[in-house]
């Protein structure tokens, strides 16, 4: 499934939860890397009009859809996905590092965030070994000075999984230099799941994610920063869905 985002596309390129747990786990005991992206609506409205998200994208070999609109669309257009996202593949993840011998590297929002994040995955998951937390300053410029500089304790951390919790589209844009600095080396953008793990934000209930309107709770959680985020979504979803459904007649 591909989505048109302006002058370029990017599509999902592993449909479901089990074949990307299988490939992931297969490098990691290869000792082999990957970046893994998780599409929203919020990125393809980002995509749109930022030329450095778009080219970060491309540096990503692993791509999943991150809710329940990227879901729907690829359904309309014949090309059925699963939902994986990326809260819900931290702990999953650090498991295949624990059972591979690959250390995990956390790069947080905040210090305290990545270090609580990362002392309740060591006690739930064993064998798991954290060889670096990192929580660079406010704001932070994935392409300056002092991206250059964790890119360079990261790549002598030892670790052989990375997991970014920076927010689009900076997660990213350092998940693609990651990828370029550091090529033996996973890494996935996992948005709020350390947060989530460390007790910093609160998780929608199980019965609101069955019935697919977490993202009003997180709405409810933060209505300044969040309205206007799914606003846009919603005002791209009609066109998206339009040439979803124009591929899949083309198809036929």
């Amino acid at each position: 499934m591909e989505f048109d985002v302006g002058p370029g596309r990017i599509g999902i390129t592993v449909p479901d939860r089990e074949s990307l747990l299988a490939i992931i786990g297969a490098r990691l005991e290869a000792g082999e890397g990957f970046a893994l992206a998780t599409t929203n609506v919020d990125h393809l409205e980002k995509l749109r009009s930022d030329a450095c998200f778009r080219e970060a994208y491309a540096a990503h070999d692993l791509v999943v859809a991150d809710g329940n609109p990227i879901v729907w669309l690829a359904r309309l257009a014949g090309k059925p996905v699963s939902l994986v996202t990326g809260s819900d593949l931290v702990r999953p993840l650090c498991r295949l590092a624990a059972s591979s011998g690959r250390a995990v590297a956390i790069i947080a929002g905040t210090r305290e965030t990545g270090e609580e994040a990362g002392r309740r995955l060591k006690a739930e998951i064993p064998g798991l070994r954290v060889a670096m937390v990192e929580a660079p300053g406010f704001p932070f410029d994935p392409e300056g000075a002092e991206a250059d500089a964790l890119l360079d304790r990261l790549a002598g951390s030892g670790a052989g999984l990375c997991l970014l919790a920076l927010g689009a589209p900076r997660q990213e844009i350092l998940a693609a230099r990651v990828r370029r600095r550091c090529p033996k080396m996973g890494v996935a953008s996992v948005g709020a799941g350390i947060d989530f793990i460390a007790g910093r934000q609160r998780r929608a209930p199980r019965l609101m994610r069955t019935a697919r309107i977490e993202w009003l709770w997180r709405a409810a959680l933060s209505p300044r920063r969040l309205g206007p985020r799914y606003l846009q979504g919603a005002m791209i979803l009609p066109g998206h869905a339009w040439r979803a459904l124009s591929s899949r007649s083309r198809t036929r």
